[in-house]
């Protein structure tokens, strides 16, 4: 999974599945991002909060994907607003891992250990094992789906998930790199949803980030560049040369959302995966939202942007509806 997979592991879909979007929602607690990780240091204040985005999404004909993690599993009105929105078959639940937070609490808190896959592998296990339990006990669903928290997947994480019964991971962020506080690079990855190991049983969903601009073609092989130069990506930006474009209301204006939504569809990308982190849904929790002005942005621009995928032919997806129209590999 750490190494951008062949050509002939991209995943089919069913012709009738067209072109869909998915919606991600990294479900966790809050934390200061500036600060160290801590296992006790969090909080679950913005919770109350998700009563009104699923309704929100239901408006919009969303079923949204809930990746949750230790402290949210364990929170009764997200079991009780989420697990509502699972029985009606209004939303998915999933698993994300926040090895800091999530017991047994064996390895030393750091920003390299905040990367799953770095855990030795046992501890890599017993974690998961520990986290898709409370979540099939607590919300009364098997979790399907598994994003690693912060996308820290390693050498492991493949096999952990298959020998679990996960069939889609959705960690892989392409076009970024974490590799400088120990993370995965995810700069050469491809868009396309893709089947992992050789006997193909785990199918990728990559999140959804294009490049624009009169260089984009050359975005991959100049990303490393410009991480190392921060100056050059909003010189690069402003004048219409690169640009790297996530499809995400953190940090991405809904304009230059819907510039990558039309790439992404130009180039015949068949499953689009949006992303946010759930503390977002109040000031004060991420970087990103700071006032309830910015949750009111944060709304406008799923507005926006649905509106736009309408516009294009591209409907709300689920992991489920997903798993029924992808072409399973020869063999399977």
């Amino acid at each position: 999974m750490l190494v951008p997979p062949s050509a002939n592991s991209i995943a089919k879909f069913a012709e009738d599945f067209g072109q869909r979007a998915l919606l991600t929602i990294d479900t966790e607690e809050e934390f200061d991002w500036d600060k160290p990780f801590s296992a006790t240091e969090h909080g679950l204040d913005h919770v109350r909060h998700l009563r009104s985005f699923q309704e929100f999404c239901e408006n919009l004909g969303i079923s949204p994907v809930y990746l949750v993690d230790w402290p949210i599993t364990h929170a009764p009105m997200a079991q009780e607003v989420l697990g509502d929105a699972v029985k009606r078959g209004k939303a998915e639940i999933g698993i994300q891992l926040h090895p800091w937070v999530n017991p047994p609490h064996e390895e030393e808190v750091s920003a390299h250990n905040s990367y799953a896959g770095n855990l030795p592998p046992a501890l890599e296990r017993e974690k998961f094992v520990r986290l898709r339990d409370a979540i099939t006990e607590k919300f009364g669903s098997a979790p399907m789906v598994y994003r690693a928290g912060r996308y820290g997947l390693g050498p492991q994480t493949a096999q952990l998930l298959s020998d679990n019964g996960i069939g889609v991971d959705t960690s892989v962020r392409t076009g970024f790199d974490y590799s400088g506080d120990g993370g995965a690079d995810y700069t050469r990855h491809p868009l396309q949803p893709y089947w992992t190991g050789a006997e193909h049983q785990l199918l990728e969903l990559p999140l959804t980030t294009v490049y624009w601009g009169m260089l984009r073609r050359q975005g991959p092989a100049l990303q490393s560049v410009i991480d190392r130069v921060p100056a050059l990506r909003g010189a690069m930006a402003r004048f219409g040369i690169l640009e790297r474009i996530a499809l995400t209301p953190e940090g991405v204006t809904a304009e230059e959302a819907l510039r990558g939504i039309d790439i992404a569809l130009d180039d015949g990308l068949p499953l689009l995966v949006l992303s946010f982190h759930s503390p977002s849904l109040a000031p004060g929790h991420t970087p990103y939202v700071t006032s309830e002005t910015g949750v009111d942005t944060l709304y406008e621009w799923f507005r926006e942007v649905y509106a736009y995928l309408g516009q294009r032919g591209v409907k709300p997806t689920s992991v489920s509806e997903i798993m029924e129209h992808v072409v399973l590999p020869r063999g399977q």
